[in-house]
């Protein structure tokens, strides 16, 4: 009773749990169709043609078999799934050196507006993604657009190298490990700082021992933000790499060029585990999300 007053008296109204989760679920609902349409259904027909051997997805002369897992045995399968695990932890480790220094920076920084400059930071990412590797591609060649404004004899010359690679990676999906950083950063108690001080930690011990700690969620969920899309991406690696640098995901685009449904999906479906395997690791280490807003 003397909370029900309480209540009154503050003028506070309580809506029922059950009233607040019965709206929520008529607005998901739109939702899980979508999720059932483009989502559920492509995978369940990937694992189905993958235990099938068909002509595209022709039913005629359809026989179910296990046959299409060879591809996993294969010399171009190993080379490319090598090549794919190389370079995406190259880049994951060359994101995480300079995305935690540029958001700690930005975190850092006097600016009061600090939310413009990682703005400035994801302006690129909202011109084409082809049209900026493309960009890239040319600049990597002996004659490009610097080589002819400043007059210079040869440019880099490295398209077609794991090197062009690794910098078109980086240069892509750096900021996916700048903002869940910045964003673990940005939630650290500025107590904390003073009481590291009154702790006599220095500068760099109170960076180690505090800041990196803390911002450990940020790295995880940076991590698996860039790893993924170099795992699996296939765009970089044919126009970066120009045919001579094979990953992953350039297999299972030729197997799907070449209607070979099957294969390819087998190859796509290991790919699905991964990132699974990866969306776990994140919802174990940032429960909340909360470096992923």
């Amino acid at each position: 009773m003397q909370k029900v007053s309480t209540d009154r008296k503050l003028g506070s109204t309580k809506i029922p749990a059950s009233q607040v989760s019965h709206h929520l679920h008529f607005f998901t609902i739109p939702y899980f169709i979508w999720l059932a349409i483009f989502a559920l259904a492509p995978l369940f027909v990937m694992i189905f043609l993958s235990f099938v051997d068909s002509e595209g997805t022709s039913f005629d002369g359809m026989t179910a078999t296990i046959t299409n897992f060879s591809i996993l045995t294969e010399k171009s399968t190993i080379v490319s799934f090598w090549n794919s695990i190389k370079l995406s932890i190259l880049t994951t480790i060359v994101c995480i050196f300079f995305g935690f220094f540029v958001a700690y920076s930005i975190y850092k920084s006097k600016f009061k507006n600090k939310y413009l400059i990682l703005l400035l930071l994801i302006l690129p990412m909202w011109t084409n993604f082809l049209l900026r590797i493309n960009a890239l591609a040319s600049i990597f060649r002996e004659n490009n657009i610097f080589t002819s404004i400043f007059g210079i004899e040869k440019g880099l010359n490295i398209i077609g190298s794991d090197f062009a690679i690794l910098l078109a990676m980086v240069f892509t999906y750096l900021p996916f490990m700048v903002l869940p950083i910045y964003t673990s950063l940005e939630k650290i108690d500025p107590l904390l700082h003073e009481a590291a001080y009154d702790l006599g930690l220095t500068d760099t011990k109170k960076f180690w021992k505090v800041i990196v700690p803390l911002g450990a969620k940020g790295i995880v969920s940076g991590s698996v933000m860039v790893l993924l899309p170099c795992l699996s991406g296939f765009a970089i690696p044919k126009i970066i790499g120009d045919g001579n640098v094979l990953l992953i995901g350039n297999i299972i685009e030729t197997a799907f060029l070449n209607m070979d449904y099957n294969q390819g999906s087998v190859l796509a479906i290991v790919i699905l585990i991964i990132i699974l395997g990866a969306i776990f690791i994140v919802n174990k280490v940032d429960k909340e999300g909360s470096t992923l807003i």
